[in-house]
């Protein structure tokens, strides 16, 4: 094996734990404690995530539920436990495609067979953590990558840590087997990405065959914009390739700002009886882990540099996920508010119904001539014995009283109207939603039609209208002496004349082409009606009546307008989630200045 290049100047700042030589020491951040520490900031943040959440179906949601649940778990697996103990030790997570060796050169370097080696794929079917037994008490407790399960034998659980301690392996560094990056297995790769995000150094394995696959690359941009600290090794190379494969990925490593990464190339070469690579192989690399690990500050500076690097990236990702957030609730009120349009422009359909006459044709009208025509308000008006009158002859004809009949035209017009609207308000509200990317996903078919106990309730709305308007006739009537007289029968007619007067372009009973038979009646009738209760009056019963009826259209109508709303209202993140996200990364930033941590890193930008 041979390094390709000179490590020491490779590495850089970027890349300290690559140097040949120990970097200076590095002065470990202060410790801090309550909501102002980097640990409190960061638990804020956290919070904060795990709160946002992305349910509507729009192009960035898909991407904020990804990078939400990456930065959770690498708040989880690395950020809060790190900071918890700077001095734990240094973890390498070897990385890389499948079959680039990975397993072997693990084994290779604590000289024991620690992680299965195969030509099966994929090998690494759980993560194999190997580690110097003085140091296992720390990878045990499972403060770093909590949600892994912890075992001390081979599994076939991804979701399980297998630990083995090698006494080969120098204290204060440990090597962490990942599954393979592009494994055909999803969870696999998902895990390989989160182990490499809980990673104190890169060590990112590929083969002369396989350098300049695309996978590897794009989780090596990653590394970089995080600021992790990255080694590289060429695996399986010819030896008469050596200097030209070495010379191309030097090449694809500067173009993608990697250029200061130290590249070890290993050769082709044999395995001995138990899998592992010949000593004089691994020897540089092995060198170079050995020299990090005797070097105190020199893991610290590896440790410094990844975990800013890290938590300044926090900042942009967080950044994103405030502005899918804002998406998010933006799409929620836009889909709430075709809602509340479709039902608005039912309610000045009714509206407009009690304005332009149009309910007083047909059935009410011919009621309302009859009512009239046929004395009847005015004999109710005169006396009791009109009830009884009224009970005697529907008794013998079979037939309801007019008063009653009329009631019932003003019930079912209402309730048609109320039908009607609420069916082309559901149909443009359905369609409205079924445009849009976020509406269309919580639909369901049911919500293009009205409710199905609609029926019920509008005629149990209107019926309860009826009364009411009964009851202001009896509470506000102009003359309470003539109330009382007539007792509860003049109430009924006053009231239903108060019903029609709502249905009127002008403020009592209705005139014009609409009443032009029977006309003379109902002026008449309009005359008696004034006469008792007062012209004012009666305009401010109708007047009352009018605004009670409309109220009750808007509630019920509002009901049928909640079965989207309640959607969006579960679906919809807090109002203020977006700005929370900003304020929760702003305080994580506030305190990693005031931790020490970005120290380094800008005095190496200068």
């Amino acid at each position: 094996m041979t390094t390709h290049g000179d490590p020491a100047t490779r590495s850089g700042a970027p890349a300290v734990a690559a140097r040949t030589d120990p970097p200076d020491a590095a002065e470990e951040p202060p410790a801090t404690t309550g909501d102002d520490s980097l640990p409190g900031a960061l638990s804020g943040l956290r919070e904060a995530i795990g709160a946002t959440r992305y349910p509507l179906a729009l192009p960035s949601a898909n991407s904020a539920r990804h990078s939400a649940t990456a930065l959770t778990d690498q708040l989880d697996d690395y950020l809060l436990p790190r900071l918890a103990r700077l001095d734990a030790p240094l973890l390498v997570v070897v990385g890389g495609s499948t079959g680039a060796g990975k397993s072997t050169l693990v084994n290779s370097l604590v000289k024991a067979r620690v992680s299965a080696a195969g030509v099966l794929r994929p090998t690494t079917r759980s993560p194999v953590l190997v580690c110097n037994p003085s140091d296992a008490a720390w990878f045990r407790q499972g403060d770093l990558l909590p949600g892994l399960t912890r075992t001390t034998e081979p599994s076939d659980d991804p979701r399980a840590l297998h630990l083995v301690t090698a006494p080969a392996l120098p204290a204060g560094l440990a090597f962490l087997d990942a599954p393979d990056i592009d494994s055909v297995v999803d969870a696999n790769r998902a895990l390989a990405t989160q182990l490499l995000a809980a990673a104190d150094l890169w060590l990112f394995v590929t083969t002369a065959a396989r350098y300049a696959d695309a996978v590897p690359w794009e989780l090596l941009r990653s590394a970089r914009a995080r600021g992790a600290v990255i080694a590289m090794v060429l695996d399986r190379v010819p030896a008469e390739a050596t200097d030209e494969i070495a010379a191309h990925l030097t090449e694809m490593l500067a173009e993608q700002d990697l250029g200061r990464a130290p590249l070890f190339v290993l050769p082709e070469t044999w395995v001995d009886g138990q899998g592992l690579l010949p000593e004089g192989v691994t020897a540089p690399l092995a060198d170079w882990f050995a020299r990090l690990a005797a070097d105190v500050d020199a893991r610290a500076a590896v440790v410094r540099q990844t975990l800013d690097g890290a938590l300044a990236a926090l900042h942009p990702a967080v950044e994103d996920l405030a502005d899918a957030a804002d998406e998010q609730l933006a799409a929620a009120d836009g889909l709430d508010e075709r809602v509340r349009a479709a039902y608005r422009g039912a309610e000045r359909t009714v509206e407009q119904g009690l304005q332009d006459g149009r309910l007083l044709r047909g059935e009410v009208l011919a009621r309302w001539q009859e009512f009239v025509g046929t004395g009847e308000l005015f004999r109710t008006l005169e006396a009791r014995i009109g009830r009884l009158r009224d009970r005697v002859v529907a008794a013998v004809t079979g037939r309801p009283a007019p008063a009653a009949e009329l009631r019932n035209a003003i019930e079912s017009q209402l309730v048609t109207l109320l039908r009607g609207v609420a069916s082309e308000a559901a149909e443009s509200a359905y369609t409205g939603w079924k445009a849009h990317p976020a509406g269309a996903g919580l639909l369901d078919p049911a919500l293009a039609h009205p409710s199905a106990d609609l029926p019920e309730r509008a005629e149990r709305m209107v019926r309860d209208w009826q009364r009411g308007v009964l009851e202001l006739v009896r509470v506000e009537g102009g003359d309470k002496r003539f109330v009382a007289r007539t007792a509860a029968y003049a109430v009924n007619a006053t009231g239903l004349a108060v019903m029609i007067a709502v249905f009127a372009s002008t403020a009592f009973i209705p005139t014009g082409l609409e009443l032009a038979t029977g006309a003379g009646t109902t002026v008449a009738a309009q005359a008696v009606l004034q006469a008792i209760f007062g012209d004012q009056a009666v305009r401010t019963l109708a007047a009352k009546a009018r605004t009670d009826l409309l109220d009750r259209v808007r509630t019920l109508l509002g009901a049928e307008a909640d079965r989207f709303l309640s959607r969006t209202a579960d679906a919809r993140p807090a109002e203020d989630a977006g700005d929370g996200l900003r304020r929760a990364a702003g305080r994580v930033e506030l305190a990693r200045h005031r931790s020490g941590l970005s120290a380094a890193d800008e005095e190496g930008s200068r």
